[in-house]
């Protein structure tokens, strides 16, 4: 299936227009469709303190339970908040047969997040390497359903980890897409913040200089967007991070700082997400407007929230987080790791298999 892109991206900026050509999208995406959405939005400096406190709230350690009394739960207070949280977000495991029923008679599009979905979180993201049965898993379940995976890694390096030519690849936050391909071939390719990458590589090259002086720091280059962890960095030095981040981007007011999990990421001001690469991709696969559709995203991070929020408005979709602790989503289903969907893959192989034709 091609992908087309033939319409204007919708861009928000400054007041100074960007003389360069844009790519483009579906007419459809755009609030407009005689072209392009120019918005001006000033530069806002936010306190770095107000950084470091997003830092530290979307830091595993630092997401701690808490009762009314601002006492730190019991292992035990945890596991019932977690069991309780189960009601509003239930597994998609012990709720896979209704999930089915809602899908039965009709096409299943498959979108999956990459890091904490497919791999384990790891301290060093080069080593963030996908089992070989969970790549069986992905492997066999695009046999039978339209299969794309949607990561704010570079699409190189995602393509790289997963290394099957089947599927679709939407890196970079969906900025960066990719279809199937013949071995040693790519399919078309789709780029709306290809004008950005200018600005985006020398930022790239600012990060990583100061970076060499934060212990743990690590800046990674998602074509698109520019990741900087923070994993390996001890706390007292995070604010650090978040100050000369801010520092370098005062400059660039095209670009835009947001952060997930031990991560700060630069990335362009565009109306584009996750939630408008799945529905770019499900209009390039010709399944948007159709009554028989439903599309299933699986993602565990902050940024997975704009796909699941897609599907809510598209109707008869579902979003499944990624998470073995309590937290607000925009999701309908929930699993606990990367092992649970596998087993999740290997039930939709399962279901398909022993569905009538």
């Amino acid at each position: 299936m091609d992908i087309k892109s033939n319409h204007s991206a919708p861009i928000l900026t400054d007041p100074t227009p960007i003389n360069k050509p844009r790519l483009g999208l579906y007419d459809a995406l755009l609030p407009y469709s005689s072209g392009a959405v120019f918005l001006t939005v000033p530069w806002k400096n936010p306190a770095v303190n107000n950084w470091l406190d997003a830092m530290k709230s979307s830091s595993p350690t630092h997401q701690k339970l808490t009762k009314d009394s601002g006492i730190d739960m019991s292992a035990n207070d945890v596991a019932v908040a977690y069991c309780n949280w189960l009601v509003k977000y239930p597994s998609a495991l012990t709720s896979f047969e209704h999930i089915m029923n809602n899908a039965k008679g009709k096409r299943i599009a498959l979108f999956l997040d990459y890091d904490g979905t497919l791999s384990p979180i790891v301290d060093n993201p080069d080593l963030a390497f996908m089992s070989d049965a969970m790549r069986a898993a992905v492997k066999n379940v695009a046999k039978y359903i339209p299969t794309a995976i949607i990561s704010g890694r570079s699409r190189d390096k995602v393509h790289e980890f997963v290394g099957l030519q089947e599927l679709y690849y939407a890196g970079s936050h969906g900025m960066d897409i990719m279809g199937p391909g013949k071995e040693g071939e790519e399919g078309n390719l789709f780029q709306p913040a290809s004008e950005f990458l200018p600005m985006i590589n020398e930022v790239l090259k600012s990060l990583v200089e100061i970076a060499k002086e934060i212990k743990g720091a690590k800046v990674e280059n998602n074509k698109f967007c520019v990741s900087v962890h923070y994993r390996n960095v001890e706390e007292k030095n995070w604010q650090t991070v978040a100050q000369y981040v801010e520092n370098i981007l005062k400059h660039y007011p095209r670009l835009r700082l947001t952060h997930g999990r031990k991560v700060l990421e630069v990335r362009p001001v565009l109306k584009w997400d996750k939630g408008k690469a799945v529905e770019f991709l499900l209009e390039s696969l010709g399944l948007s407007n159709c009554d028989d559709v439903v599309p299933i995203y699986v993602g565990d991070d902050r940024t997975d929230e704009d796909a699941f929020k897609f599907l809510r408005e598209f109707g008869g979709g579902f979003g499944i987080l990624v998470s073995c602790a309590p937290k607000e989503s925009s999701a309908f289903y929930s699993l606990r790791d990367p092992s649970e969907v596998m087993e999740f893959l290997k039930l939709l192989v399962m279901n398909k298999k022993s569905s009538p034709l």
